[in-house]
């Protein structure tokens, strides 16, 4: 099975992104209240700046306390993005995600952002 398969069942609302300067509290707000795992750090929507996870908050305030909620999220995000493409099969994405030890992915066309899709989406 192909990525753009993925993203044809998924809902059709679209990828949910936070802004960079976004505090970790209101992301965390945000993965509370839509039941999701990571949220796309984007400016405009379309690009891709990082990805900001559950695992991610979770780990800084075990480090630094509950303070960090109030930090912008591109200071917790991961910046270095592994992505699909809408061509790609579930192998070739199951097998990024499981050697670079991450649970969601973006889909690009070029530049923009199509879709995101997850480790459950993929098994």
């Amino acid at each position: 099975m192909l990525v753009h398969k993925i993203l044809k069942e998924k809902s059709s609302e679209g990828v949910v992104t936070i802004a960079p300067g976004s505090s970790v509290g209101d992301a965390a707000k945000t993965l509370s209240a839509r039941r999701f795992g990571a949220l796309v750090v984007s400016s405009d929507g379309k690009d891709v700046l990082g990805i900001l996870s559950e695992r991610d908050i979770v780990r800084a305030i075990g480090g630094s306390g509950p303070g960090c909620l109030a930090d912008p999220v591109e200071t917790l995000m991961t910046s270095k993005i592994i992505s699909a493409t809408r061509d790609e099969t579930i192998e070739s994405v199951l097998a990024k995600m499981t050697e670079g030890r991450f649970r969601h992915m973006p889909v690009m066309d070029g530049d923009e952002m199509v879709g995101l899709i997850s480790i459950g989406d993929v098994v």
